[in-house]
């Protein structure tokens, strides 16, 4: 746990993602009625501008698409650990769909256990997950 780091806000469209997570789940929002995928999550669809919406179980599988290396960071709950790496993961059943996160050596391990010399775009990671507050568990990757 990073003390002092921002949390993401829970409202009623980004509420079910962050339960999920909370189950080690990987949930991502549906257009209820065209299908497409979205994230994050929002209230209308961009595709069809419909209303409804689905939440879809996802593997947890993808590929790093970008990554960088913080070495300074703006917020100083992250100083200590620096230099540390925030990826960019397009997911396996839709790489339109990309989460951000970081790469670790294994479940629960800190956000610096990678060197960072050692990530490269287009390596495969799943997803594993990192409580950080009672309602609030964050998506971090290993590789796959």
């Amino acid at each position: 746990m990073i003390d002092d780091a921002p949390l993401p806000e829970l409202d009623d469209d980004t509420a079910p993602f962050w339960q999920a997570t909370c189950r080690g789940e990987l949930l991502i929002q549906a257009c209820g009625s065209c299908g497409a995928l979205r994230h994050p999550p929002r209230p209308m669809c961009p595709q069809c501008r419909s209303l409804e919406v689905e939440w879809k179980q996802m593997s947890g599988n993808g590929t790093i698409w970008s990554y960088v290396v913080a070495r300074s960071p703006l917020l100083p709950a992250f100083e200590p650990f620096a230099p540390y790496n925030v990826c960019v993961v397009s997911l396996e059943e839709d790489e339109t769909i990309r989460l951000v996160g970081n790469v670790i050596a294994e479940e629960g391990a800190p956000i610096n256990s990678v060197d960072p010399t050692t990530i490269e775009i287009g390596q495969r990671v799943r997803v594993v997950f990192d409580r950080v507050a009672d309602d609030v568990a964050l998506p971090r990757f290993v590789r796959a």
